[in-house]
């Protein structure tokens, strides 16, 4: 019998595009919760798209709903309770980042809150630690649904 081999689809990027190896370690804050922002709005359009096929504007007035700052900063807070001491550091470090740019229509401590979810997001996605990244995306997302 033939061996199935399997990709993380991480892997399979790096792979076709001939990208260099990360060192998730090495990335500002920004920079993480750059990429971080990139795979949360992709595990919230999978999700909101898995409803069923509605309007465009649809999709992303709901999708909006849980990529704002505002719903970040409530689902970290639950999901600090449930870091590890290295994804404090790393959710610290980028909730202390001064950005460039400043908060639209949200409040400073949520908009800071909300860099340090990314930026968490970002580094355990470059570390290929996606279980860990769905398990607290999923306690956040849960935190949010009791708040309704």
């Amino acid at each position: 019998m033939e061996e199935s081999i399997t990709f993380e689809f991480h892997d399979r990027i790096r792979e076709v595009l001939q990208l260099n190896e990360v060192d998730a370690d090495s990335y500002s804050p920004l920079v993480l919760a750059y990429i971080g922002d990139c795979v949360y709005d992709l595990i919230i359009k999978s999700m909101v798209i898995s409803g069923g096929n509605k309007q465009v504007h649809r999709l992303h007035e709901e999708t909006s709903s849980y990529v704002q700052a505002s719903a970040q900063s409530l689902m970290m807070r639950t999901m600090q309770q449930h870091l590890t001491e290295e994804e404090h550091v790393i959710y610290r470090r980028g909730r202390n980042t001064k950005s460039v740019s400043p908060a639209k229509n949200q409040t400073i401590t949520d908009y800071r809150r909300a860099t340090g979810f990314e930026a968490l997001v970002g580094y355990l996605y470059l570390k290929q630690r996606y279980g860990r990244l769905l398990e607290l995306v999923k306690i956040g997302l849960d935190s949010l649904k009791e708040e309704e």
